[in-house]
């Protein structure tokens, strides 16, 4: 399995306490052997009636090389490490999900002491590797679940996406930041512009958008591209426009579209959120498994991508950071399977 770290029965088994009486998902989700081809794990996990894979994506040198702080690197040790705790029942029983392992990064990791264009090079490097993995689970006909790393890695999804089911994407971001930069050299403030440069990106949305933190020249070209927003501001700050009528108007959109989904959330969107750009002024955690619930439930999900996790960076130290993150993004993807149950049960 090039580039691809194997997440193993071993691997899970180490992360979960088993009591006498219960039934953790660590014991019920499907994982690698670490020995078979991708294509051939990926086909297995299918006809074994796995819908779910969960992808890690450890690196934070697409932060870094947008100017960034690092520390995304840990996003879906912690996240497994409470996901995989959690209980086996009528509500979820874990046979729909494929722990796949993460993405190698090792070796793209640079140190403090690497420049701009350094980091950028090798961002494009892991470019390749998130396309060629998640374009193998697309088209096994599995949903990944791709967690940490920068956002730099909504490029490779969204790229992954046209290339298997040869369409552009209709992407929803909840983020403070549109990530629509100048294409500068690869980086996680761009990866959405470089996706609508390349023909993949077909329509895009931002919820929660910080209106101070995005360029005039970032705001100019998503307009040129005919992006849409609404802002944190107009809904959490001056209560022009509610969630609930922002998440209307954005499915709408989306289906309108008659595109595949792509359900992008940057975790710094999230209030005190441990991230490589941290607010104080952000969402309620809640708010955001709604928004994940609603877009999974309504629309054409092809992914869910929770990006720039950061528990090294928790103000309490990186115990806290671990606990606090793992179990925001548990909560997360279990909204996203939930919703996409739902959505399969409507249809």
């Amino acid at each position: 399995m090039q580039y691809l770290i194997p997440f193993t029965r071993q691997v899970c088994r180490k992360l979960v306490s088993i009591r006498d009486g219960e039934t953790k998902l660590a014991q019920t989700v499907h994982c690698s052997d670490g020995s078979s081809h991708l294509s051939e794990t990926l086909d297995n996990a299918k006809a074994s009636g796995v819908r779910f894979a969960i992808l890690g994506i450890g690196e934070d040198i697409g932060p870094r090389a947008n100017l960034g702080r690092g520390g995304a690197t840990d996003a879906f040790e912690s996240a497994m490490a409470q996901f995989l705790n959690l209980q086996s029942n009528r509500f979820l029983s874990g046979n729909e999900c494929m722990v796949l392992g993460q993405i190698q990064t090792d070796d793209l990791q640079l140190g403090e002491e690497a420049d701009a264009d350094a980091l950028r090079s090798n961002v494009e490097l892991l470019d390749d590797r998130v396309i060629t993995i998640a374009s193998q689970v697309i088209s096994a006909g599995l949903e990944p679940i791709v967690i940490g790393g920068g956002h730099n890695n909504a490029y490779g999804l969204l790229m992954s996406v046209k290339h298997c089911l040869n369409k552009k994407v209709a992407a929803v971001n909840l983020d403070p930041h549109s990530d629509f930069r100048p294409r500068e050299g690869r980086h996680s403030g761009n990866g959405f512009s470089y996706a609508a440069a390349s023909g993949a990106l077909g329509y895009y949305h931002v919820l929660g958008m910080h209106e101070l933190k995005n360029s005039e020249e970032t705001l100019e070209q998503l307009s040129t591209f005919g992006g849409h927003w609404h802002t944190l501001q107009s809904i959490w700050i001056r209560r022009e426009i509610t969630l609930k009528s922002a998440l209307d108007e954005i499915v709408t959109r989306l289906n309108d579209s008659q595109l595949p989904v792509a359900l992008e959330l940057d975790l710094d969107a999230i209030i005190n959120m441990p991230s490589s750009a941290s607010t104080t002024a952000g969402i309620p955690l809640l708010d955001a498994l709604h928004y994940v619930s609603t877009i999974a439930r309504n629309t054409p999900c092809t992914y869910l991508h929770l990006a720039e996790a950061a528990p090294s960076c928790h103000v309490a130290g990186i115990a806290a950071g671990y606990r606090e993150t793992g179990q925001s993004i548990s909560e997360l993807i279990y909204a996203y399977i939930q919703g996409r149950m739902q959505a399969q049960q409507i249809g």
